[in-house]
């Protein structure tokens, strides 16, 4: 077994996780992680997926990829660019430069002739408008007035326009108000009935008791990247992979027809857990207890 190996192995073991959960999480073959920590790499095709692979299994354990791939370059096989010789650089810049001078000869007698092209428009510019009569500069104020007269009354048409969309506006956000306070109100003193209590806690496990809810949903909602496994209490999984922000970032099960539900979290302080909305509180600190097994009893209203 190789350093490498060895740290990847004993940061998995650390986060009591079994090949198995890691195929889990990676989508990579068991017998590709395998060949990883054993620093038998003769079985994955190609340097590329060695190194791909290597990094899905360092970012899975939390570790930093960069970091990793820096301490033990010696034992990752290099990629393909890092195999080219240096030579071939050193020839394409000189080849750029070659290119680089014969464009700026191509470019420069058609520059010359803008220039030339440019001088004459301007000279034209400044003498035509000597030349041109009072019959020209009176047809021009009667057009400069007239438009004058049509954006006045433009205006005045867009003024009044504006301050009738902006009363019915006002008229409908205030029933809107109305409406959204008479929706929340009755939410709210649903929830306020729903008990979720604490029954035991020790280490890492947690039990927790859910009463007085006409409903049992769960949702789980990532602030960084964990993984998360949520089933019932009959080994049931309804959910298991890796949640991250910016992508999948939150997972509900309805588990209403359940009586129980057990949820695995791989990075307890990165994570929010929702019971029917109202937020469950960690009874062991996830700032300390990072991987944490939560199981909720569910103890339907009608009961």
């Amino acid at each position: 077994m190789t350093e490498l190996g060895n740290r990847l192995k004993e940061a998995r073991l650390a986060k009591d996780l079994s090949l198995d959960d890691l195929q889990s999480i990676t989508k990579i073959q068991k017998r590709y992680l395998s060949g990883i920590e054993e620093g038998d790499y003769s079985g994955i095709p190609g340097n590329f997926y060695v190194r791909a692979f290597i990094k899905q299994y360092a970012e899975a354990l939390e570790l930093d990829p960069e970091e990793i791939f820096e301490t033990y370059k010696n034992e990752i096989p290099a990629s393909y660019n890092e195999e080219l010789p240096q030579q071939l650089s050193r020839v394409k810049t000189h080849k750029s430069l070659s290119e680089g001078n014969s464009k700026i000869f191509d470019i420069l007698p058609k520059l010359l002739i803008g220039i030339f092209v440019l001088g004459v428009a301007g000279i034209l510019y400044y003498f035509l408008p000597h030349f041109a009569g009072d019959d020209t500069k009176d047809i021009t104020n009667n057009d400069n007035e007239q438009v004058k007269v049509e954006n006045n009354l433009d205006n005045a048409k867009a003024t009044e326009t504006n301050k009738q969309k902006t009363q019915d506006a006002k008229q409908t956000e205030d029933k809107e108000d109305k409406s959204s306070k008479a929706e929340k109100s009755q939410p709210e003193e649903e929830s306020i009935n729903q008990e979720l209590s604490v029954l035991k806690s020790q280490g890492k496990y947690t039990t927790y008791e859910l009463k007085n809810a006409e409903q049992f949903e769960v949702k789980v909602v990532s602030k960084g990247q964990t993984w998360v496994s949520i089933g019932n209490g009959k080994g049931k999984t309804f959910f298991s992979g890796m949640l991250k922000t910016g992508e999948t970032e939150s997972e509900t099960v309805d588990l209403s027809s359940e009586t129980e539900a057990k949820l695995i979290i791989g990075k307890a302080n990165d994570t929010d857990i929702f019971v029917n909305d109202q937020k469950l509180e960690y009874a062991a600190d996830p700032a300390r207890m990072v991987t944490q097994t939560i199981t909720i009893q569910y103890v339907p209203k009608n009961e």
